[in-house]
């Protein structure tokens, strides 16, 4: 392994604490307390690398940097902030933990079941400790992964952890580095990885006191979204970029995360010969000596990410694919707003990224006035990481609202059935696979003068919209400062053993077995699918491995008969004399209260509601 490059890192009786700021003229430690506390100069290198060694520090003393004779400010690769992002930063040696997953292999990427959650509010404490507690439920539930939102330190006590800015500590919010490395090692026991979301495209608007050790971590060259680009390509970015490779590769060395995933890696502006996300992917495997999943969060449908290096791509092992969630969403809820407008919303649409992995690969958006994607016939199927519900496709509603309170329930199965059934890897949503009742809102916990301009940010942002086109109904709209939007967003556990809760939660466990017993039902690593449509509402996939074939039929809005005899011709995979088996069926008792059963006979689906069913062909 490579030792770290930044931060203060234990050795033998002392601490090596090393930092990267190129504009103060002198830098001092101060240690608040232990053996060594005092002032201590720090050396400075050609490069503006300042670092000491300190015998006598240790883990547990708290510490911060003076520059130019200033106020002490916490590390910018602090460990832990056990006070917050304002005060002072605390040793932390990640030696000292006992792991137990010395035998622990990931599973295959065509196993991967990905369950996204966010600490905070996944449990009513909100803490890695009691979402620990959830581990076995998460493994009979049958997900194979979790994904957690970023837990980086933030300003406040809450947070999506977008906001970031203390980005090698865990968030004290949460608990303890050791709290969450009990998670996963807890995880690995339970035969879960665990995926990190990690944001390096910008830093959160309060304590981000980075740019105070050097300016240059920014560039007025490249903007995003949130403002001055992270310089990834100008005359000081080595450090910058080594300053974020030691970052996730932290991460994956001091945690044993098993993946992690890239947020908006389209505002990593790079014109370097190597782009910063090939770089981060090459790193962390390096740095492990086993493979890391490396996922990314980017809409602009570009297949060289997830193409293997052979073929001049970056070899990510999968993208967030959003074209399968907004022609879902724009089909069964009827979005037409924002990038919904590149969608009809008809299941014709839904087949071809079935068969290609996404919709837009070169065509013109007209939401965003120019081409968007690229072919991606090189593009294992499974490398598509796809969902109906994400943590942004819900808390960037105005009112946090899930797809499943917006549309009938047979529906959902309906489409609940599709996403755990298709080729492409699938992403569940906490809560979800029981249909909970709590929105997922957007919440912050920043300074009050901030906070209100958050607040009046969020409101102006959907006046757009037609129902809050009035600054009356702004109010509606949940503040993200209130504690109480936060607390709306906690899951209640207790809602699964509900009627309608627990018959979802069956749906999806039988589902989530299906796609683990039988391999055809898996994530594929073919370069296409095989769906076709026989009319605007009506989805027909067949999956086929090692001998077994299925037929999944799903209609999402009406009532209506599915011929598979045409539609397998249609596919050229003609389906002839052979036996249709009924597996699953989503009016079947068990999933669907007063159901309406859904008729087979001579490869004739009968749907008396949207609905779905999967089918083995004998």
């Amino acid at each position: 392994m490579m030792p770290p490059s930044f931060g203060a890192i234990p050795s033998q009786d002392g601490v090596r604490f090393s930092v990267w700021a190129p504009q103060p003229r002198q830098i001092e430690l101060v240690l608040h307390d232990g053996r060594a506390a005092g002032t201590h100069p720090l050396a400075r290198n050609d490069e503006g690398a300042h670092d000491t060694w300190v015998r006598g520090a240790a883990a547990g003393d708290r510490y911060g940097y003076a520059l130019d004779g200033a106020p002490p400010l916490p590390d910018p690769a602090s460990r832990f902030q056990p006070d917050g992002v304002h005060g002072p930063s605390q040793i932390v040696d990640p030696c000292g933990f006992t792991w137990h997953d010395q035998r622990w292999r990931t599973r295959s990427t065509l196993d991967l079941i990905v369950y996204e959650l966010h600490v905070g509010t996944f449990t009513s404490a909100g803490t890695f400790a009691s979402a620990r507690e959830r581990l076995p439920y998460l493994r009979d539930l049958g997900v194979t992964a979790i994904e957690l939102m970023p837990v980086a330190d933030f300003a406040g006590n809450r947070n999506w952890g977008y906001d970031g800015v203390a980005l090698f500590a865990p968030s004290r919010a949460y608990g303890t580095p050791d709290d969450l490395r009990r998670l996963v090692d807890g995880a690995h026991a339970h035969g879960l990885s665990v995926i990190l979301d990690v944001v390096y495209n910008h830093l959160g608007p309060e304590g981000a006191y980075l740019p105070r050790f050097s300016a240059s971590y920014f560039t007025d060259r490249h903007h995003t979204p949130w403002g001055q680009a992270i310089d990834l390509d100008g005359p000081h970015s080595a450090s910058v970029r080594r300053f974020i490779v030691d970052n996730a590769c932290h991460w994956v060395r001091e945690y044993h995360v098993d993946g992690l995933r890239l947020d908006a890696t389209h505002a990593l502006i790079d014109d370097s010969p190597k782009h910063i996300v090939q770089e981060i992917a090459e790193s962390v495997r390096a740095e492990a000596g086993r493979h890391i999943l490396v996922h990314a969060e980017d809409h602009r449908n570009l297949a060289e990410m997830i193409e293997d290096p052979a073929v001049g791509g970056w070899g990510l092992d999968g993208v967030w694919a959003d074209d399968f969630h907004h022609v879902v969403r724009s089909m069964v809820a009827g979005d037409r707003h924002g990038y919904y407008a590149d969608f009809a919303g008809h299941s014709r649409e839904l087949a071809t990224i079935i068969e290609d992995g996404w919709l837009y690969s070169g065509e013109h958006s007209a939401h965003m006035d120019k081409p968007r994607g690229t072919p991606p016939v090189r593009v294992p199927m499974h490398r598509f990481v796809v969902c109906v519900q994400n943590h942004d496709q819900v808390g960037n509603r105005a009112m946090g609202d899930r797809l499943h309170a917006t549309i009938p329930p047979e529906t959902w199965r309906a489409v609940s059935v599709l996403l755990l059934t298709a080729p492409m890897t699938p992403l569940l949503f906490m809560g979800q696979e029981w249909a909970a009742s709590t929105p997922f809102q957007y919440f912050t916990d920043l300074s009050p003068d901030l906070g209100k301009l958050v607040t009046e940010g969020r409101r102006r942002e959907f006046a757009q919209f037609p129902e809050f086109s009035d600054p009356e109904t702004w109010q509606r709209i949940p503040d993200p400062q209130a504690e109480r939007t936060f607390a709306d967003s906690r899951l209640r556990w207790e809602e699964t053993s509900g009627e309608h809760h627990a018959r979802c939660l069956a749906l999806y466990r039988a589902l989530l077995a299906l796609r683990l017993e039988h391999q055809a039902l898996r994530a594929s690593d073919r370069t296409a699918g095989c769906a076709v449509s026989p009319d605007d509402e009506t989805i027909v996939v067949r999956r086929s491995e090692n001998g077994g074939i299925f037929w999944i039929a799903a209609r999402f809005c009406t009532p209506g008969n599915v011929n598979l005899a045409d539609a397998s011709f249609a596919l050229g995979e003609e389906i002839g004399d052979a036996r249709l088996e009924l597996v699953l069926d989503t009016e079947h008792a068990e999933f669907a209260e007063a159901p309406l059963p859904i008729g087979v006979a001579d490869a004739i689906v009968h749907f008396h509601r949207p609905g779905a069913v999967i089918l083995r062909q004998r």
